[in-house]
Protein backbone atom coordinates (compact mmCIF):
# COMPACT_ATOMS: atom_id res chain seq x y z
CA UNK A 1 0.00 0.00 0.00
CA UNK A 2 1.37 3.59 -1.12
CA UNK A 3 2.08 6.07 1.59
CA UNK A 4 -0.11 9.14 0.90
CA UNK A 5 1.80 12.53 1.19
CA UNK A 6 0.13 15.61 2.12
CA UNK A 7 1.82 17.88 -0.25
CA UNK A 8 5.13 17.59 -2.46
CA UNK A 9 7.86 20.72 -2.39
CA UNK A 10 11.23 21.40 -1.57
CA UNK A 11 13.67 21.66 1.50
CA UNK A 12 15.77 24.87 0.68
CA UNK A 13 19.69 24.13 2.55
CA UNK A 14 21.37 27.15 1.74
CA UNK A 15 21.35 26.81 -2.48
CA UNK A 16 20.56 23.57 -2.54
CA UNK A 17 17.30 22.69 -2.99
CA UNK A 18 15.67 18.94 -2.36
CA UNK A 19 12.46 17.95 -3.78
CA UNK A 20 10.61 15.88 -1.26
CA UNK A 21 7.22 14.62 -0.31
CA UNK A 22 5.67 15.55 3.34
CA UNK A 23 3.94 12.12 5.02
CA UNK A 24 2.84 12.05 8.29
CA UNK A 25 4.85 9.45 10.67
CA UNK A 26 1.41 9.34 12.89
CA UNK A 27 -0.55 6.17 13.04
CA UNK A 28 -3.50 6.66 15.54
CA UNK A 29 -5.80 3.37 15.63
CA UNK A 30 -8.16 4.87 17.91
CA UNK A 31 -11.78 3.02 18.70
CA UNK A 32 -14.38 5.57 17.51
CA UNK A 33 -17.50 5.25 19.89
CA UNK A 34 -20.36 7.60 18.92
CA UNK A 35 -23.61 9.01 21.18
CA UNK A 36 -26.54 6.48 20.46
CA UNK A 37 -30.08 6.97 22.18
CA UNK A 38 -30.47 3.90 23.86
CA UNK A 39 -34.30 3.79 22.88
CA UNK A 40 -33.31 3.07 19.29
CA UNK A 41 -29.95 3.12 18.98
CA UNK A 42 -29.98 6.07 16.77
CA UNK A 43 -27.00 8.24 16.14
CA UNK A 44 -27.52 11.25 18.47
CA UNK A 45 -27.24 14.25 16.01
CA UNK A 46 -26.16 17.93 17.39
CA UNK A 47 -27.66 21.03 16.24
CA UNK A 48 -26.28 24.72 16.19
CA UNK A 49 -28.36 26.18 18.39
CA UNK A 50 -28.31 30.27 19.48
CA UNK A 51 -27.91 30.67 23.13
CA UNK A 52 -30.50 33.40 23.43
CA UNK A 53 -32.92 32.25 21.61
CA UNK A 54 -32.58 28.21 21.78
CA UNK A 55 -33.04 28.81 18.02
CA UNK A 56 -30.92 26.63 15.61
CA UNK A 57 -28.85 28.74 13.57
CA UNK A 58 -28.89 28.00 9.46
CA UNK A 59 -24.92 27.82 7.96
CA UNK A 60 -25.31 31.15 5.92
CA UNK A 61 -25.75 33.02 9.38
CA UNK A 62 -22.79 31.43 10.64
CA UNK A 63 -19.31 34.00 10.92
CA UNK A 64 -16.67 33.61 13.19
CA UNK A 65 -15.86 36.09 15.84
CA UNK A 66 -13.07 37.00 18.83
CA UNK A 67 -14.78 37.44 22.24
CA UNK A 68 -12.22 40.48 23.25
CA UNK A 69 -14.55 41.12 26.73
CA UNK A 70 -17.55 39.31 28.69
CA UNK A 71 -20.32 39.49 25.15
CA UNK A 72 -18.26 41.54 23.10
CA UNK A 73 -17.24 40.02 19.54
CA UNK A 74 -15.52 41.45 16.96
CA UNK A 75 -16.72 39.73 13.88
CA UNK A 76 -14.70 37.97 10.96
CA UNK A 77 -15.43 37.17 7.70
CA UNK A 78 -13.80 35.04 5.35
CA UNK A 79 -11.96 37.50 3.10
CA UNK A 80 -10.34 38.99 6.30
CA UNK A 81 -9.09 35.84 8.28
CA UNK A 82 -7.62 35.04 4.11
CA UNK A 83 -6.08 37.97 4.51
CA UNK A 84 -3.71 37.76 7.52
CA UNK A 85 -3.33 33.59 6.57
CA UNK A 86 0.02 33.05 5.77
CA UNK A 87 1.13 32.97 2.37
CA UNK A 88 0.86 29.27 1.23
CA UNK A 89 4.74 27.82 0.04
CA UNK A 90 5.45 24.54 -0.76
CA UNK A 91 9.24 24.92 0.63
CA UNK A 92 10.70 24.02 4.11
CA UNK A 93 13.63 26.77 3.80
CA UNK A 94 16.16 26.09 6.75
CA UNK A 95 16.77 29.14 8.55
CA UNK A 96 19.84 27.79 11.46
CA UNK A 97 20.73 24.50 12.82
CA UNK A 98 21.11 23.57 16.46
CA UNK A 99 22.05 21.11 18.40
CA UNK A 100 19.10 18.74 18.64
CA UNK A 101 19.92 17.62 21.80
CA UNK A 102 19.13 21.71 22.98
CA UNK A 103 15.84 21.38 22.05
CA UNK A 104 13.09 21.18 24.81
CA UNK A 105 11.17 17.79 24.53
CA UNK A 106 8.45 19.54 25.97
CA UNK A 107 8.28 21.46 22.34
CA UNK A 108 7.89 18.28 20.10
CA UNK A 109 4.42 18.42 18.66
CA UNK A 110 3.55 16.32 15.51
CA UNK A 111 6.51 14.25 13.32
CA UNK A 112 6.78 13.89 9.29
CA UNK A 113 8.72 12.29 7.36
CA UNK A 114 10.33 13.78 4.36
CA UNK A 115 10.40 11.58 1.20
CA UNK A 116 12.64 12.74 -1.92
CA UNK A 117 11.61 12.72 -5.11
CA UNK A 118 14.10 10.85 -7.54
CA UNK A 119 15.82 14.10 -8.82
CA UNK A 120 16.55 14.59 -5.00
CA UNK A 121 18.10 11.70 -3.77
CA UNK A 122 21.67 12.65 -3.55
CA UNK A 123 20.97 15.75 -2.08
CA UNK A 124 18.69 14.16 0.37
CA UNK A 125 21.55 11.68 1.21
CA UNK A 126 24.20 14.45 1.73
CA UNK A 127 21.59 16.95 4.20
CA UNK A 128 20.99 13.56 6.01
CA UNK A 129 24.13 12.30 6.60
CA UNK A 130 25.27 15.80 6.99
CA UNK A 131 22.64 15.90 9.66
CA UNK A 132 23.48 13.05 11.20
CA UNK A 133 27.23 13.39 11.88
CA UNK A 134 26.74 16.64 13.51
CA UNK A 135 24.32 15.69 15.64
CA UNK A 136 21.99 18.95 14.65
CA UNK A 137 18.67 19.78 13.44
CA UNK A 138 17.73 22.06 10.89
CA UNK A 139 15.33 25.42 12.17
CA UNK A 140 12.44 25.87 9.40
CA UNK A 141 9.25 27.28 9.14
CA UNK A 142 6.37 25.32 7.08
CA UNK A 143 2.55 25.89 5.92
CA UNK A 144 0.53 22.91 6.21
CA UNK A 145 -3.25 23.17 5.56
CA UNK A 146 -2.77 27.06 5.60
CA UNK A 147 -1.04 27.28 9.17
CA UNK A 148 1.93 27.75 9.66
CA UNK A 149 4.47 25.95 12.06
CA UNK A 150 7.80 26.10 13.71
CA UNK A 151 9.76 22.96 12.96
CA UNK A 152 13.09 21.21 13.29
CA UNK A 153 14.28 18.91 11.21
CA UNK A 154 16.37 15.79 12.19
CA UNK A 155 17.70 12.44 10.87
CA UNK A 156 16.33 9.00 12.54
CA UNK A 157 17.85 5.78 11.19
CA UNK A 158 17.63 6.76 7.21
CA UNK A 159 15.00 9.24 7.03
CA UNK A 160 14.55 12.85 7.83
CA UNK A 161 12.14 13.87 9.76
CA UNK A 162 10.33 17.39 9.71
CA UNK A 163 8.87 17.80 13.58
CA UNK A 164 6.72 20.32 14.24
CA UNK A 165 7.14 22.42 17.21
CA UNK A 166 5.05 24.17 19.88
CA UNK A 167 6.28 27.74 20.28
CA UNK A 168 7.32 28.42 23.99
CA UNK A 169 4.19 30.75 24.37
CA UNK A 170 2.29 27.61 24.22
CA UNK A 171 3.48 25.84 27.09
CA UNK A 172 2.35 26.67 30.47
CA UNK A 173 4.92 28.00 33.24
CA UNK A 174 5.79 25.37 35.65
CA UNK A 175 6.32 28.39 38.13
CA UNK A 176 3.22 28.35 38.90
CA UNK A 177 2.73 25.08 40.23
CA UNK A 178 3.63 24.09 44.20
CA UNK A 179 6.82 22.44 43.92
CA UNK A 180 9.51 21.90 46.89
CA UNK A 181 12.35 23.70 45.85
CA UNK A 182 15.56 22.06 45.07
CA UNK A 183 18.14 24.63 47.06
CA UNK A 184 15.54 24.66 50.15
CA UNK A 185 17.42 22.41 52.74
CA UNK A 186 13.84 21.06 53.91
CA UNK A 187 13.59 19.02 51.15
CA UNK A 188 17.15 18.01 50.56
CA UNK A 189 17.30 14.12 50.52
CA UNK A 190 19.59 12.48 53.09
CA UNK A 191 22.56 10.67 51.86
CA UNK A 192 21.15 7.18 52.64
CA UNK A 193 17.58 8.01 50.77
CA UNK A 194 19.78 9.38 47.51
CA UNK A 195 22.05 6.42 47.76
CA UNK A 196 18.94 3.73 47.31
CA UNK A 197 16.93 5.76 45.14
CA UNK A 198 19.49 5.90 43.05
CA UNK A 199 20.50 2.25 43.65
CA UNK A 200 17.01 1.46 42.69
CA UNK A 201 16.96 3.49 39.41
CA UNK A 202 20.17 1.40 38.19
CA UNK A 203 18.92 -1.64 39.29
CA UNK A 204 15.35 -0.69 37.03
CA UNK A 205 17.10 0.49 34.62
CA UNK A 206 17.09 -1.18 31.17
CA UNK A 207 17.48 -0.63 27.52
CA UNK A 208 14.77 1.63 26.10
CA UNK A 209 12.69 -0.61 23.67
CA UNK A 210 9.50 1.14 22.49
CA UNK A 211 8.10 -2.02 20.80
CA UNK A 212 7.89 -3.57 24.93
CA UNK A 213 4.65 -1.00 24.90
CA UNK A 214 1.50 -0.89 23.66
CA UNK A 215 -2.43 0.78 24.20
CA UNK A 216 -3.60 -1.88 26.72
CA UNK A 217 -6.66 0.20 26.97
CA UNK A 218 -7.52 -0.01 23.54
CA UNK A 219 -6.88 -3.71 23.02
CA UNK A 220 -9.16 -4.20 26.22
CA UNK A 221 -11.68 -2.30 24.35
CA UNK A 222 -11.37 -3.54 21.09
CA UNK A 223 -11.61 -7.15 22.70
CA UNK A 224 -14.44 -6.76 24.65
CA UNK A 225 -16.23 -5.41 21.37
CA UNK A 226 -15.59 -8.03 19.22
CA UNK A 227 -16.70 -10.56 22.24
CA UNK A 228 -19.97 -8.96 22.02
CA UNK A 229 -20.14 -8.73 18.35
CA UNK A 230 -19.12 -12.71 18.39
CA UNK A 231 -22.26 -13.24 20.86
CA UNK A 232 -24.59 -11.49 18.90
CA UNK A 233 -25.04 -8.61 20.81
CA UNK A 234 -25.09 -6.07 17.99
CA UNK A 235 -27.90 -3.83 17.59
CA UNK A 236 -29.53 -2.28 14.51
CA UNK A 237 -30.69 1.23 14.18
CA UNK A 238 -34.61 0.98 14.54
CA UNK A 239 -35.94 3.72 12.28
CA UNK A 240 -39.50 5.58 12.89
CA UNK A 241 -41.09 3.37 15.56
CA UNK A 242 -41.71 1.59 19.07
CA UNK A 243 -40.27 -1.59 17.69
CA UNK A 244 -39.33 -4.25 19.92
CA UNK A 245 -35.47 -4.44 20.61
CA UNK A 246 -33.41 -7.14 19.24
CA UNK A 247 -31.69 -9.49 22.22
CA UNK A 248 -28.84 -6.74 22.52
CA UNK A 249 -31.79 -5.05 24.48
CA UNK A 250 -30.87 -6.29 27.50
CA UNK A 251 -26.94 -5.54 27.11
CA UNK A 252 -26.66 -1.96 26.97
CA UNK A 253 -24.75 -1.86 29.83
CA UNK A 254 -21.91 0.24 31.66
CA UNK A 255 -19.35 -0.48 29.08
CA UNK A 256 -16.53 0.96 31.65
CA UNK A 257 -17.54 -1.50 34.16
CA UNK A 258 -17.33 -4.09 32.29
CA UNK A 259 -13.54 -2.55 30.75
CA UNK A 260 -12.63 -2.02 34.44
CA UNK A 261 -12.77 -5.81 34.87
CA UNK A 262 -11.26 -6.65 31.46
CA UNK A 263 -7.96 -4.29 32.30
CA UNK A 264 -8.34 -5.51 35.90
CA UNK A 265 -7.33 -9.03 34.69
CA UNK A 266 -4.38 -7.86 32.63
CA UNK A 267 -1.02 -8.35 34.52
CA UNK A 268 -1.40 -4.69 36.76
CA UNK A 269 0.68 -2.01 34.76
CA UNK A 270 2.30 -0.68 37.94
CA UNK A 271 4.59 -3.90 37.89
CA UNK A 272 7.13 -2.62 35.70
CA UNK A 273 9.78 -4.42 33.78
CA UNK A 274 12.12 -4.65 36.64
CA UNK A 275 9.83 -5.51 38.88
CA UNK A 276 9.19 -8.36 36.61
CA UNK A 277 12.31 -9.23 35.93
CA UNK A 278 13.11 -9.78 39.54
CA UNK A 279 10.56 -11.67 40.11
CA UNK A 280 10.91 -14.08 37.37
CA UNK A 281 14.42 -14.33 38.60
CA UNK A 282 13.39 -15.03 42.07
CA UNK A 283 10.74 -18.04 40.51
CA UNK A 284 13.58 -19.38 38.21
CA UNK A 285 15.76 -19.64 41.74
CA UNK A 286 13.24 -20.79 43.89
CA UNK A 287 12.10 -23.93 40.96
CA UNK A 288 15.92 -24.65 41.17
CA UNK A 289 15.83 -25.21 44.67
CA UNK A 290 13.36 -27.22 44.17
CA UNK A 291 14.03 -29.22 41.49
CA UNK A 292 16.95 -30.05 42.91
CA UNK A 293 15.48 -30.91 46.31
CA UNK A 294 13.30 -33.33 44.37
CA UNK A 295 16.49 -35.09 42.91
CA UNK A 296 17.92 -35.57 45.97
CA UNK A 297 15.09 -37.13 47.40
CA UNK A 298 14.80 -39.62 44.42
CA UNK A 299 18.39 -40.28 44.44
CA UNK A 300 17.81 -40.95 48.47
CA UNK A 301 14.50 -43.26 47.68
CA UNK A 302 17.17 -45.32 45.01
CA UNK A 303 20.05 -45.64 47.17
CA UNK A 304 17.38 -47.62 50.24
Amino acid sequence: MAVRSIWKGSIAFGLVNIPVSLTSAEARPDVQLHMVDSKNHARIRYERVNADSGEEVPWDRMVRGYEHDEGQFILLSDKELEAVEPKLTKTIEISEFVKLADIDPLLFDKPYYLEPDKRGRKAYALLREALRNSGKAGISRVVIRTREYLSAMFVRDDVLVLMLLRFPQELKASSKLDLPSSSDKEWQPVKREMQLAERLIEEMSEKWNPKNYHDEYREALMDYIEKKIRTGETVEDVKGGEKEESKGKSNVVDLAAYLEQSIAKKPAAATKHAAKKTAAKKAAKKATKHAAKKSTGKKARRSA
